[in-house]
């Protein structure tokens, strides 16, 4: 579907016989359209170096992917739904029809209760955390198991490919922001050459998993009992990752927004029920992840900047990569 058929969709179309009545977030590679219960989640018929999404039947696909991957953790999946066109008219569900698309099907829940807006409100504490820290250890404990040999090239590519971004950085927060990045780039080659070992020893323990693979506070939703959800179907080297890794994401977002405090309260609730701690070496591989997850916020925030053309949006954006770049350099100077 286009944009334009989204907008059509969303004013005048129906579901379960009764009008769409929505409003629509749009991301970089999905629309998700809110209705009163409901959200339904379209994917944009695009093709990336990391994912593609370019046919009706990869779409169908990576829709089925992300239903049974989240319904590993998360109730609130529901369905995948056709998206059908029949007599000049727009309908979500099964019918009569040309099938056009397919969506996510997902109970809505209340965007107060997600943990990033709780955060910028300063709204979240001990309790919610520690609930957050076991549905998440608990998770992670049934996660299946991966043994795919580690590659340090792969690995320093990942983190190398912030030199991409050096020009922008370089445009828009200035010349000393890209010694500081080639210092880290250096920092992060030094660093997997010397824990290789010990890297590839955890994915032979067993640490490497299938797990969530971007696990932020905006993916996250803080009721009573923690919900989380969508997670990286689109790639499967993203989500079967480390269990270090997969909670340093959470853990560096704390820190991001200034709550240090429960980055650490998370550590020790999550610690009592699965600790992959093993060794003093994997604090620091643990440290390094933080790094790397700060480094690919940056590097988003700072491609969303230099392709904004609101003044407002493009300054939030940007303020945010600054934050990142500086946590990442923090954690470097470790």
């Amino acid at each position: 579907m286009e944009k334009r058929e989204i907008d059509q969709l969303v004013q005048n179309g129906f579901f379960q016989n009764k009008p769409v009545a929505a409003k629509v977030i749009e991301t970089n590679i999905s629309w998700v359209i809110l209705t009163k219960e409901f959200a339904f989640k379209i994917k944009k018929p695009i093709k990336l170096s990391f994912l593609d999404y370019s046919s009706l039947e990869k779409r169908k696909e990576n829709c089925e992917r992300e239903l049974l991957l989240n319904r590993r953790y998360s109730k609130i999946y529901l369905s995948v739904v056709p998206i059908r066109y029949h007599a000049n008219q727009w309908h979500l569900g099964e019918g009569p029809g040309v099938i056009m698309d397919y969506a996510v099907c997902m109970r809505k829940l209340q965007n107060s209760r997600k943990m990033d807006v709780l955060l910028k409100a300063n709204k979240v504490h001990t309790e919610a955390i520690q609930r957050l820290a076991s549905v998440l250890a608990n998770f992670h404990k049934e996660a299946a198991i991966i043994k795919v040999p580690f590659c340090i090239e792969n690995a320093k590519a990942i983190f190398n490919d912030l030199d991409t971004i050096k020009k922008i950085a370089k445009e828009e927060i200035g010349k000393s922001v890209v010694y500081k990045i080639d210092q880290c780039i250096s920092w992060s080659d030094h660093f997997l050459q010397l824990h290789a070992n010990r890297l590839e020893l955890r994915i032979e323990e067993g640490w490497v998993r299938d797990l969530h693979g971007d696990l932020h506070s905006g993916n996250i939703f803080l009721y009573r009992e923690p919900i989380v959800f969508d997670c990286i179907e689109f790639q499967d080297s993203f989500r079967q990752i480390d269990i270090l890794y997969e909670i340093a994401f959470i853990c560096m977002d704390l820190e991001f927004y200034g709550r240090k405090d429960l980055a650490a309260k998370f550590l020790v609730f999550y610690n009592r029920e699965l600790n992959p701690f093993l060794r003093k070496e994997d604090e620091e591989i643990f440290n390094y992840f933080k790094a790397l997850r700060a480094n690919v916020r940056a590097k988003v925030y700072l491609l969303n900047a230099y392709s904004d053309t609101d003044p407002m949006s493009k300054k939030e954006h940007l303020s945010a990569a600054s934050q990142y770049l500086d946590l990442l350099f923090a954690y470097e100077g470790k």
